[in-house]
């Protein structure tokens, strides 16, 4: 069965409820990706870095609950996880507020336990992780990360990288570009967006964008519902179907990364997983929050997935 890690950090998240009242959830880029390629039928492991405490310890049943594999967290005494917050407009868009410096999950890189962990990852036929896993360690773990992700792809292990990109995570703006740039050497495949590139590089033209990368496979979601992909120096537009209200637009990049993915691994074309990934994406957008029931996910998803070629 095809495997794969994604690598990240989950938050408890607080999100508005009625009048004054925030509701609290659990939420992460990474996380909601891996839950997500666990419905779609993929066997999906989250690698992170959690506390002792109490609110830890939901996250994990809560991962199990969804076929989530917990066994590559690592738990340090004494920690919590980190928080957030959400408001989001009458449009749907989001913004983020953190509290998170301290988190557990900023520590994996730095841990006893990191060796082995890292070593690891060349087991699984996928490594998936994002820009704001990047942005969560310091320049050293992050070298040490992005160099074992160099070495797994000597072997079977491919690695698919989302550009998710937050300023608040990168201090440094020309240290963002540096590590996107190899992470963009690195990868098999890139889930990029407008969104995230154009803060990076510059307001420029889609072909320049994705002329930037140098992974064989990219896909280029644009501010209109499309995306562009270059697969083998081919390019190709996949426009979005039509979808009602759009309630919360949280997850919609993390379940469109997930259903592409898991299509790709089936051996679906480029195209078809496209396809796959803005149907899951619009409905993520009808509802509230990053993770859909599951009676709302679009049928015909749960299929096997395989080694994609």
């Amino acid at each position: 069965m095809t495997t794969i890690a994604c690598i990240g950090e989950c938050m408890i998240e607080l999100s508005q409820g009625t009048g004054s009242q925030l509701i609290r959830s659990y939420g992460g880029d990474t996380l909601n990706t891996a839950i997500y390629l666990a419905r779609l039928g993929v066997s999906v492991d989250y690698i992170t870095a959690l506390g002792d405490d109490p609110f830890s310890e939901e996250m994990i049943d809560s991962w199990k609950g969804e076929g989530v594999g917990t066994a590559q967290v690592i738990r340090v005494k004494g920690k919590l996880p980190g928080l957030y917050a959400i408001r989001t407009n009458e449009a749907g868009e989001r913004s983020f507020y953190y509290w998170r410096d301290n988190a557990a999950a900023r520590m994996l890189l730095d841990l006893p336990e990191t060796g082995d962990l890292l070593a690891a990852l060349s087991d699984y036929d996928m490594v998936y992780l994002s820009g704001i896993t990047l942005s969560l360690y310091s320049a050293d773990g992050r070298q040490r990360l992005l160099d074992v992700l160099q070495g797994v792809r000597k072997g079977k292990t491919r690695v698919a990288f989302d550009t998710n990109f937050r300023p608040q995570g990168w201090p440094e703006v020309d240290a963002a570009r540096q590590v996107y740039r190899e992470m963009f050497d690195i990868a098999d495949i890139v889930l990029a967006s407008t969104d995230d590139l154009t803060p990076l590089f510059g307001a420029r033209m889609q072909g320049e964008l994705i002329g930037r990368i140098a992974a064989r496979e990219v896909v280029l979601k644009l501010a209109t519902p499309a995306c562009v992909i270059r697969h083998d120096g081919i390019d190709y537009t996949v426009a979005a179907e039509p979808v009602g209200k759009v309630v919360d637009t949280t997850a919609a990049g993390d379940s469109f990364s997930a259903a592409y993915i898991a299509a790709r691994l089936r051996g679906a074309p480029p195209l078809e997983a496209a396809r796959a990934g803005h149907r899951l994406a619009g409905a993520v957008i009808g509802h509230r929050g990053a993770i859909i029931p599951r009676d709302a996910m679009p049928a015909g998803g749960l299929m096997p997935a395989a080694v994609m070629e």
